[in-house]
């Protein structure tokens, strides 16, 4: 899953990619609101981890304009706790409001909850066959088994389980799971591809020649 988060603190603004892509995501960040504003419209974010108080334009603004174009889940992050500001956002279109300073464990769990809501998934566990997905440890059983996959592995076939029954284009793959600054070779999918298949069995990922993967 691809995040992109906008704040303008630098350190908290680390601290929150380098967590997030501990936990496998693949993050963009963004310092400004126009830029956040830009990249959010540009590309097709899982999340939008969204500061109010930014240079430029504000949090509310950046929600304003990208709700008149997209519908991608956005967590605003605010220090006003007061009830008319978390109600501003929500009205404005935020799908969830955190009050800083906040836990991270609580943030990632939000977030988790929104992906799985915009896939029109909400319970935490995915069951393909006898495979279990369980998105909150981000953990993976085969026949009760436990089955390691690496960080890239799990966030493809998390990805494929959410759009079940749908073709998952390469292009789309790329650009939920590979973020800024990553090498996206054309071979890498194919690989991680391959090492689902190896662990979990031939028949989970289904290949369209011509069009992407899929998970029936």
């Amino acid at each position: 899953m691809r995040i992109l988060v906008v704040e303008d603190e630098p350190r908290l603004l680390r601290n929150l990619a380098k967590a997030l892509r501990e936990e496998g995501y693949a993050v963009d960040t963004a310092e400004a609101g126009d830029d956040g504003l830009f990249k959010a419209e540009t590309y097709d974010y899982d999340a939008v981890v969204l500061d109010v108080m930014l240079p430029g334009l504000d949090g509310w603004q950046v929600l304003d304009r990208l709700r008149k174009r997209k519908r991608t889940p956005v967590l605003m992050l605010t220090a006003r706790d007061a009830p008319k500001d978390r109600v501003r956002g929500l009205d404005t279109g935020a799908d969830d409001y955190l009050v800083k300073p906040f836990d991270l464990e609580e943030l990632l769990a939000r977030l988790r909850a929104l992906i799985r809501r915009s896939a029109g998934q909400v319970q935490p566990s995915l069951k393909v066959g006898d495979v279990l997905i369980d998105t909150r440890a981000r953990s993976v059983t085969r026949a009760g088994e436990p089955i390691v996959l690496t960080a890239r592995e799990y966030a493809i076939l998390e990805y494929l389980a959410l759009h079940r029954g749908k073709v998952v284009s390469r292009t789309e793959l790329y650009e939920h799971l590979f973020d800024e600054s990553d090498d996206t070779l054309s071979n890498l999918l194919d690989v991680h591809v391959f090492g689902i298949r190896k662990k979990l069995g031939r028949d989970l990922v289904t290949t369209r020649r011509g069009q992407g993967y899929c998970i029936e």
